[in-house]
């Protein structure tokens, strides 16, 4: 069985070409860049015919007031996609000398084609333009990256981790590098990063992907960013630099397939086209309010807070190189130290309810204290996540999180009350189906019309981890949300932020999950403000609401004989690390009676004014369940690499 193991990882390691390339062949293809890379410079001012931006001359002005002793930063949480996607071109169109972009995920449907010719248009008025994408979801395309290496001499592309040094991962070549490097190939750049000019950036949780700026027509992200001016973004700046020349960030060049590409087409010429948008209409409205003072004013810059202590912090690159290193888990470690320094409340909002073990450790602490801290979650339901495997490890162990956490849970609705109305405009209201596997045609967005050529409902799922096998070319139905009894268009949460005691905030990429702690680099910014904490818990609490959430709370016991021996039953099969079959949990989802006001699950009059909905409320009862069902009984080891 070894030699037969040997053998599978050497014939795929192999088929996939899975060696580096020679410096003959780099330095041919860095020859035909040169003699074909597009040098058109669409201005020649000193600055870069740089537009004007009150975004950038807020933070030019803090930076400017700012001294060692007492730095002054301004910083603004953009809430919706709308704003969050103006800011970005602003931003791009008011760059003077750099711009670094560093990402997750980068999908070529509206979104990432309009920051990306963006940031073209940048580098052809001479500003230096660097995009950094970990290689596991971002473009894919061989081609399409052989023709940005030559897009503008400004422009210089980099993807982190590439798998057996390629720019498209096929699903063969995720299983020989799940088996020949597990720890090297599961560790991915899960950062998320713009800075212009090292005066301003914008971190948190958006990719580059319609779903993020509520532009998608079957699902959007419930998401969160902050936009910080003044000498933070240094911080940021240093942080990409850090990254950019990490030894796992590749060149195009460098990438044998792009290489490939580039090397076949010595003649050719390439120019950059304008993208042809899905919905161009609405492109042009956001590029027209990206340029509008009165809109960035109203949407922007009346949320804007002039604050002092902010800090930026990062994981190192290559995390799982030296796991034992203090500054490889830079935020991580932070962010626990924020936690375990609680004094009476923590709210936490994270697409993913799954403990690592320091977390554990750190809540159960809290939990023994003589006046423990109000702990508040809000994540996602099965009906709104659109990563069902990991969602069913937090079904697993809601016991654990009510009474051994003191956790006061809320799940998100998949149409809740307070989604963005801009997402919601001119949908329709057809109940969204995922497509079959055998590539049938794909979902029916809110607009009534299939997206030809994808599943938007298959996109990667952040959380995905191994589950995402050959995502860039086959997305299963296993990884679409789970059908709905309900119609209309559907929200899942991706927001990842905490709030501690009222004084700090954290807004970034940290899942708050095994995958962040151990294995994916995380960034984010901690603002120390009560203003900047309140308003950042305010919209926290908003999800929270019973209009947007359902709230999780332990089932009542009816029949009392029965419903101790089923508890007990339960306790004892959530501990088995397998074979976990038991259907009846201890918790269960619960919505708001008419004529009650909200109240938390431990009040004695909860289950006079709350009624249960079920385990997985306006979940369509299909396979998905069932698999949902099997990931709880089998998945509970695999925690890690969700």
């Amino acid at each position: 069985m070894r030699r037969l193991l040997t053998l599978l990882l050497l014939a795929a390691t192999l088929a996939t070409g899975g060696c580096s390339l020679s410096k003959a062949r780099i330095q041919r293809a860095d020859a035909v860049v040169t003699l074909t890379v597009d040098r058109e410079s669409s201005c020649d001012r000193t600055d870069h015919c740089a537009a004007p931006s009150p975004l950038m001359d807020a933070a030019a002005e803090a930076d400017a007031a700012s001294t060692p002793a007492r730095p002054v930063h301004v910083a603004t949480l953009l809430e919706d996609g709308d704003t969050a996607l103006a800011a970005r071109v602003n931003l791009i169109r008011s760059a003077r000398r750099s711009i670094d972009v560093q990402t997750y995920i980068w999908e070529m449907d509206d979104a990432g084609q309009l920051v990306l010719d963006e940031l073209i248009h940048a580098a052809r008025r001479g500003v230096r333009v660097r995009i950094l994408a970990d290689q596991l979801f971002s473009f894919g395309d061989p081609a399409l990256l052989a023709g940005l290496a030559r897009a503008s001499d400004h422009l210089d592309i980099r993807l982190y981790n590439p798998t057996f040094h390629n720019a498209h991962t096929t699903p063969l070549a995720f299983a020989a590098g799940i088996a020949c490097c597990f720890f090297r190939f599961n560790q991915r750049m899960h950062n998320k990063l713009l800075v212009v000019d090292d005066l301003i950036g914008i971190t948190g949780g958006r990719n580059y992907e319609d779903r993020y700026f509520d532009w998608d027509d079957t699902f959007d992200y419930v998401d969160r960013d902050v936009m910080v001016g003044g000498p933070a973004a240094k911080a940021m700046g240093k942080s990409f630099e850090t990254f950019w020349r990490h030894k796992r960030s590749v060149p195009l060049t460098h990438l044998r397939d792009v290489n490939r590409a580039i090397v076949a087409d010595t003649d050719d010429m390439r120019t950059w086209k304008p993208p042809t948008y899905a919905h161009p209409e609405r492109v042009a409205e956001l590029v027209a309010d990206a340029q509008d003072p009165a809109w960035l004013a109203e949407h922007i810059g009346a949320a804007t807070l002039r604050l002092n202590r902010v800090e930026y912090l990062s994981d190192l690159p290559g995390k799982t190189d030296e796991p034992r290193r203090r500054e490889a888990r830079e935020l991580t470690r932070h962010i626990m130290g924020l936690v375990r320094n609680a004094k009476t409340e923590v709210v936490l909002q994270t697409p993913y309810l799954v403990m690592s073990r320091p977390a554990k450790k750190i809540f159960a602490n809290l939990r023994q204290r003589d006046d423990p801290p109000r702990v508040i979650v809000s994540t996602n339901s099965l009906a709104s996540t659109d990563a069902f495997a990991v969602y069913a490890m937090s079904y697993k162990h809601r016991k654990r999180y009510l009474t051994d956490y003191g956790f006061e849970i809320y799940e998100l609705k998949p149409h809740p009350s307070n989604a963005d109305p801009d997402a919601l405009e001119g949908r329709s209201h057809a109940v969204a189906v995922p497509a079959p596997v055998d590539g049938a045609p794909a979902t029916k967005g809110r607009r009534g019309r299939a997206r030809p050529g994808s599943a938007p409902n298959g996109a990667p799922s952040e959380s995905s981890g191994f589950f995402a096998v050959g995502s860039q070319t086959s997305r299963g139905a296993r990884h679409r949300p789970a059908p709905l009894l309900t119609a209309g268009v559907r929200f899942g949460l991706h927001a990842k932020s905490i709030v501690v005691d009222d004084t700090f905030a954290m807004v970034g990429t940290h899942n708050f999950d095994p995958r962040s702690d151990h294995y994916n680099t995380e960034a984010g910014v901690i603002v120390y403000d009560k203003r900047f904490a309140d308003r950042l818990r305010g919209s926290i609490m908003q999800d929270t609401l019973p209009g947007n959430a359902w709230v999780i709370g332990p089932r009542q016991k009816t029949i009392p004989v029965l419903s101790s021996i089923n508890e007990f039953i339960g306790d004892v099969s959530e501990r088995l690390p397998f074979f976990d079959l038991w259907p009846f949990r201890y918790a269960t989802s619960y919505d708001l009676k008419p004529g009650c006001i909200p109240m938390r699950w431990t009040d004695p009059q909860f289950f006079e004014c709350y009624e249960p909905v079920g385990d997985f409320p306006e979940v369509d009862v299909s396979l998905k369940l069932i698999y949902t069902r099997m990931i709880t009984a089998f998945g509970s080891s695999a925690a890690g690499i969700l």
